[in-house]
């Protein structure tokens, strides 16, 4: 008599696979759009994904308090809300997230191409390799309360647009462009092309920021702590500038000299100063995210 086969059981989840289940998946930049999931959190972070038409929610789980905040914004958007508790949404996201009792699992947002981000602006950022994740959310924010329109970095040797990026932006994710481009170089020459002039920060540059006769158009180059401007991205520049700075320290941390530069652009009448009733003016100036 001819034996059937028989069907191998199904494996248990280990307590591996469950850790997997609630890690976060980065996003991935494939052309003009990014694949992926990623996991938000912090109240202002969130509240401005789900007030942002361009990004897609999943689903909201928050505490007591905030999803009583917070469920009108969700269920707006069509978006499942369910109460859960502290520790339940920790386990759900990377050791150490401080979440505040919030957290959106959403699709990442679609990389904006750099010519229409561009195209009406009149201040962008360029970060070149610039890789820590709340440095760029840092100056993200900076970007938005002062107005630039784009802050563009390189595929490669750039953080994930993910909930550390957002908790560290404060919100400002969701409002500046940011997109990302294979060459910096190649960039800085689509920039002139469109008008911009291009300053370098770098803290050996004959001219300080404050002396400069601002352009009408700008794009500021901002380097990695350390190494600062790469070689290529320094020559493509039309000029380098420098903050003055004084005293025993030379130089100021990547997300502090981008917020010193920007203020420094907007108060030489090249920006107007947000209105509190504009959705740039709406980023806080408080510490809290």
């Amino acid at each position: 008599m001819t034996r059937k086969p028989v069907s191998p059981k199904p494996r248990a989840k280990s307590r591996k696979d469950h850790r997997l289940a609630h890690t976060p998946h980065r996003a991935r930049a494939v052309g003009k759009e990014t694949e992926g999931i990623v996991d938000l959190y912090g109240l202002h972070a969130v509240r401005a994904a789900l007030t942002n038409p361009a990004r897609t929610g999943l689903y909201l789980s928050a505490t007591r308090n905030a999803l009583n905040e917070l469920r009108p914004l969700a269920e707006a958007r069509g978006i499942f809300a369910a109460e859960a508790e502290p520790d339940a949404i920790s386990a759900a996201l990377p050791a150490g997230a401080v979440h505040q009792g919030v957290h959106l699992r959403a699709e990442a947002l679609a990389v904006p191409d750099l010519e229409e981000a561009c195209a009406e602006a009149r201040l962008v950022l360029l970060l070149d390799q610039v890789t820590d994740p709340h440095n760029v959310g840092a100056i993200l924010r900076s970007a938005a309360a002062f107005g630039a329109a784009a802050v563009i970095m390189t595929q490669r040797h750039s953080p994930a647009l993910d909930g550390v990026v957002a908790k560290a932006a404060s919100g400002a994710l969701e409002q500046v462009a940011v997109p990302l481009v294979p060459n910096l170089a190649r960039a800085i020459e689509e920039l002139q092309a469109l008008g911009f002039e291009v300053l370098g920060l770098e803290g050996t540059a004959e001219i300080s920021l404050p002396e400069l006769d601002v352009p009408a158009r700008t794009a500021l180059a901002l380097g990695a702590e350390g190494p600062g401007l790469r070689r290529l991205t320094r020559e493509r520049c039309d000029r380098l500038v420098r903050l003055p700075t004084t005293g025993r320290f030379a130089s100021l941390n990547v997300s502090n000299a981008a917020a010193v530069s920007l203020y420094e652009l907007s108060r030489s009448s090249l920006l107007e100063a947000p209105s509190p009733d504009t959705p740039s003016g709406k980023v806080s100036s408080g510490t809290g995210t």
